[in-house]
């Protein structure tokens, strides 16, 4: 991969966000000293990029041209001090904690630990990424093709929270299945019921919850 600028970019949102001509990244820590963004290519060839945007503990920056489909992750420097809860250690890759997506699976061998077999206080620096998952970049736009919100104003607009079962149950004109489900036939005819300047809000079922 060819030498990517870095924009400052933004601290929220958290995670790898695509905006149409590139992606910021964001990652919080308390504790990290440094933090490299790590991209790799179809290959698996890595570049590692500093990031050195800092606001609330949150490491950021902006790569444009990196589009959807990137496979990325994080190498994180700092204390490594298992007794205190901390194990910074940039030999070990990383998933991005907000990703949206992730590709392959964990090699569950020595370079995936923070220690060393057999000597549990011993740092571990054994390179880990051919052995872990990487986050991927994912596209956050859908056609549409012509749905359009109706943009009914305010003040003329009436919204109203309703059961799926007993807003499609009975009293449907037309053909089709009498409703009172989530078959496609009764939620396209309850919609329309809706047509008229009133928004519809489903309710959440009650959780059920088995014997015992």
């Amino acid at each position: 991969m060819a030498a990517t600028a870095v924009w400052p970019g933004d601290s929220y949102p958290l995670g790898a966000t695509y905006d149409g001509a590139g992606t910021n990244f964001g990652l919080f820590s308390e504790v990290a000293e440094r933090v490299e963004l790590c991209l790799f290519d179809d290959d698996g060839t890595e570049t590692r990029i500093d990031l050195h945007e800092v606001d609330g503990f949150v490491w950021h920056g902006y790569l444009p041209g990196v589009i959807p489909g990137q496979r990325y992750g994080y190498r994180v420097h700092g204390p490594y001090n298992p007794a205190e809860g901390h194990r910074c250690n940039p030999h070990k890759l990383l998933l991005d904690p907000y990703a949206k997506a992730i590709e392959g699976t964990v090699d569950w061998g020595q370079p995936v630990f923070s220690y060393q077999f057999g000597h549990p206080d011993r740092r571990n620096d054994a390179d880990s990424a051919p052995d872990v998952p990487r986050s991927v970049v994912v596209n956050p736009y859908f056609d549409w093709n012509r749905d359009r919100p109706p943009r009914i104003p305010y003040h003329e607009t009436v919204v109203y929270e309703a059961h799926v079962r007993g807003l499609t149950r009975g009293h449907l004109p037309g053909p089709g299945p009498p409703g009172g489900d989530l078959a496609p036939e009764g939620a396209r005819r309850h919609r329309g019921r809706a047509a008229a300047g009133a928004s519809v809000r489903h309710r959440q079922p009650p959780e059920r919850k088995g014997p015992g």
